[in-house]
């Protein structure tokens, strides 16, 4: 789960002006907007545990393509790569879940 945020320049209604604002996302949906002049902060609803969900399951269900994809560009490459990938990746999954469940934490607070 992937945590953003970015600035834009958006009308606040209770400044009744065009003023700087900060969006933050999770997973590329708008979780809240945040004026910097008042504070005033537009949250958003998001089912957290539905989009974690999504994340997972779309990652499983692309992983044979994208498998696919990579030894059909370059199969040396793809299988010199292999062993060390299988090996990492128990390390690269507990970071990833840690990850997620650090957002899934802030989400909730």
């Amino acid at each position: 789960m992937k945590e953003s945020k970015m600035e834009a320049n958006l009308y606040c209604i209770q400044c009744r002006d065009e003023t700087p604002h900060v969006i933050f996302y999770i997973n590329n949906r708008i979780k809240n907007v945040e004026c910097e002049e008042c504070h005033r902060i537009q949250g958003i609803k998001i089912d957290i545990m539905k989009e974690f969900y999504k994340e997972i399951y779309e990652r499983i269900s692309t992983k044979p393509a994208r498998i696919t994809q990579e030894y059909k560009q370059d199969l040396n490459k793809f299988l010199l790569k292999l062993p060390a990938r299988a090996i990492s990746k128990p390390y690269r999954l507990i970071r990833d879940l840690n990850n997620s469940r650090k957002v899934i934490k802030q989400f909730k607070n």
